[in-house]
């Protein structure tokens, strides 16, 4: 993979990982029959656009842009007390059935399945909030999943959305797209995690396997993963026998299970900052996520 030439902050690599082949079935595609009644608990602050421009550089760590497409005016939101503003995966399919079980005759007129159901309120959305489609359907994915594997966690696609936005601008951070087969058509890889002012030093875990650095790790993909991170998080999100940090489901899904783990209760004000800042440890960048996911939240309630 390429080093990015225009990432100046910071980055990391991820190490190989082996995902159970069930994983995205178990996950995402039971979750999905049930893609009517799983709602997104959020809280967001109001907040406008500036770019990324912390230095720190904790298990996770964004690139920075200057780029006004991709800043965000940090919420004046003091952590650990507000949580974003509530947001549902797909406010209009709130009447799909679970499915159909084996032996059962479909019922009529026909459903539309749940995936395109899930693509359907992602076309609609994604123009309205700015945000990919394709991205949007990773977010709503990982949420769905989540809340079958972390019933208590209270994730919302839109507090992935916001990281999201602050990380790599959905995927497309430097020019890239994010393609139908959700990867950036440019990989996204921030630079030397190499003690440089401020940046911490972490020296290369994964012998240069995603990041094409043997020397020091650098965060990778849309949601910029470094090694030890995505070693023990990394899921296939997608379903393809793979997990891989530059795939937005796969990095999507591995994210919400960083935010959801050890029981934390992202629907609380306390959990949700926790959670955010132990993405990265800056509370002006708890408050640019807690910006972004706010506008999102409230676009999507817009749209309903």
């Amino acid at each position: 993979m390429r080093r990015a030439r225009d990432v100046e902050e910071e980055a990391g690599a991820e190490g190989p990982y082996d995902p159970p082949s069930s994983g995205w079935r178990r996950e995402t595609g039971a979750v999905l029959v049930r893609l009517g009644v799983v709602a997104g608990v959020l809280v967001v602050a109001g907040g406008a656009v500036l770019g990324l421009n912390h230095v720190t550089a904790p298990e996770f760590s964004p690139t920075t842009n200057e780029s006004p497409a991709l800043s965000v005016e940090p919420a004046s939101v003091d952590p650990g007390t507000e949580v974003p503003g509530s947001a549902t995966v797909a406010g209009a399919a709130d009447e799909i059935e679970s499915g159909t079980g084996e032996g059962e005759e479909a019922s009529e007129p026909e459903q539309p399945t749940p995936d395109a159901v899930l693509a359907d309120w992602a076309n609609r959305l994604g123009p309205e909030i700015g945000v990919p489609p394709r991205a949007l359907i990773a977010y709503g994915r990982a949420e769905l999943a989540v809340s079958e594997s972390h019933p208590g966690c209270g994730l919302s696609w839109a507090t992935l959305a916001g990281i999201g936005r602050i990380e790599s601008y959905h995927g497309q951070y430097g020019g890239a797209v994010l393609q139908d087969n959700g990867v950036p058509s440019e990989p996204i890889i921030g630079v030397a995690l190499d003690g440089s002012e401020g940046v911490k030093r972490i020296p290369d875990t994964d012998g240069g396997k995603w990041d094409g650095d043997p020397v020091y790790d650098r965060a990778v993909g849309p949601m910029q993963f470094i090694p030890s991170t995505w070693e023990r998080f990394a899921v296939d999100g997608n379903g393809n026998g793979e997990a891989h940090p530059q795939q937005i489901d796969d990095a999507a899904l591995a994210a919400a299970h960083y935010l959801c783990h050890s029981g934390r209760d992202m629907s609380s004000g306390q959990g949700w900052w926790a959670g955010v800042l132990a993405y990265n440890n800056s509370v002006e960048y708890g408050q640019r996520v807690f910006a972004a996911a706010d506008q999102y939240a409230a676009g999507a309630g817009a749209l309903d």
